[in-house]
């Protein structure tokens, strides 16, 4: 059977994250995504580690349900590391993976000796990524470690603002106990495939939700498959491949870091425009923030479109409610646009379905002409998406505009609503 699965998203009690985010949330809105499999998030919240261990049945084999939707969890956090090392501060998340209760509250117990732990579902600790590697996987090797949206200025393992230049630079000695790399919004794996070092790693994607909506939750997906969903199965899959068959992305111009720019002055470069004005902000003369796409110029020792021989697929889609929003002119959280989502999915199963299945004959039976050409363009990569940059997301091209610029936009009013439903990548 194949797995879709969302391994990276938060709770309620993350900062910036929905107060709706619970399990009751998570599982529903996951599963009309078409998610089977999903991360807890927050494992080592004291209050959201005791919800779920009230809420959720222990399938055994390291996979969990809620008592409502019959939704399969993982349990998983996201830990922020922010410390020096050869003089330079770090600030790197990594997700985490474990294999049972008693697990998390031995990782929780560890990090209480670090640090607080109830002050934020993602717990900030002064620990280098090489003795966090070290000292979690004594507590068991079941554990796994994904360094998280790696590509990102702020808190990646190859971030422009604080990141490094190679796994190994970054864990040390443990380098060979990570297996895989999340590759965040701003980037998909034909950026990937450019840096030859890492060519090994299991190339993960997850949504690192803030909300339960079906156009955050799952809107980045990993695809597995295997006979049973099981702790060890997946933990496998993701060490050796066996069982992986690929990701689900976004456009990673869609990304809230693909471009360099700055938000606060509308300014949006690409790499090349970018060394042009020596990295500097025409506007305010500051430091640009350097994106994704520039980050990944600087390590590639590959050219641009390298096919990385026998390498997984991948599909780069565009959320369905965005293709309808971008339609009908209107932001996604409209009362008419929401109807039109939850009606439409509700005759194709979930949202994932319509986005890669469902024919053209049956798109057309509940579509109009404008949103099947969407959905048919969407399946095979061809929405045109105007860079996002400094935290701005991108949007669906509506001109022949290069860059991002307020004026560009057809609708101003849209553009600054939609603007403003975006949250934390």
């Amino acid at each position: 059977m194949k797995i879709f699965a969302d391994l990276h998203i938060h709770s309620k009690h993350s900062r910036a994250c929905s107060t709706s985010m619970d399990i009751e949330h998570i599982a529903k809105y996951s599963k009309i995504k078409g998610l089977n499999l999903v991360g807890t998030g927050d494992f080592t919240h004291p209050i959201w580690i005791k919800e779920l261990k009230e809420k959720l049945i222990d399938l055994g084999k390291g996979i969990f349900q809620d008592k409502i939707y019959n939704q399969n969890f993982v349990l998983q956090t996201e830990i922020s590391l922010v410390y020096t090392q050869n003089k330079k501060g770090r600030r790197v998340h990594l997700v985490v993976l474990a294999p049972s209760f008693e697990i998390v509250d031995k990782i929780t117990n560890y990090l209480l000796k670090r640090g607080r732990i109830d002050y934020d579902g993602r717990p900030i600790f002064n620990i280098s990524c090489r003795d966090f590697t070290k000292d979690i996987l004594e507590i068991s090797n079941n554990i796994e470690i994904i360094p998280a949206h790696i590509w990102t200025p702020w808190f990646g393992l190859f971030g422009s603002k604080s990141g490094f230049d190679s796994v190994k630079e970054c864990f040390g000695d443990q380098a060979d106990h990570i297996h895989s790399l999340e590759t965040g919004l701003s980037a998909d794996p034909e950026m990937f495939w450019r840096v030859s070092s890492l060519d090994k790693y299991t190339i993960l994607s997850s949504s690192d939700c803030h909300s339960f909506w079906p156009w955050r939750i799952g809107r980045e997906a990993t695809i597995f498959e295997f006979d049973k969903i099981t702790y060890e199965n997946l933990i496998n899959a993701i060490r050796t491949k066996k069982g992986y068959i690929g990701t689900i992305e976004v456009d990673p111009a869609y990304g809230k870091y693909h471009f360099d720019g700055h938000r606060n002055c509308n300014i949006s470069y690409s790499p090349e425009e970018s060394k042009k004005h020596n990295k500097l902000c025409p506007v305010c003369g500051k430091p640009l923030i350097i994106g994704v796409l520039a980050r990944v110029e600087v390590l590639a020792d590959r050219l641009e479109k390298y096919k990385l021989t026998g390498a997984a697929e991948y599909k780069r889609l565009i959320p369905l409610i965005e293709l309808l929003s971008f339609a009908r002119k209107k932001g996604i959280t409209s009362k008419n646009i929401q109807t039109e989502y939850f009606d439409t999915v509700s005759k194709f199963n979930n949202e994932f379905e319509i986005l890669l299945n469902v024919s053209e004959k049956d798109l057309k039976l509940v579509f109009d002409e404008q949103v099947v050409e969407l959905i048919l363009k969407n399946r095979i990569g061809k929405i045109e998406v105007v860079p996002g940059y400094d935290g701005v997301y991108g949007v669906i091209k509506p001109d022949n505009s290069n860059t991002i610029n307020k004026k560009n936009i057809e609708n101003k009013k849209v553009f600054s609503k939609y603007q403003k439903q975006r949250t934390l990548e």
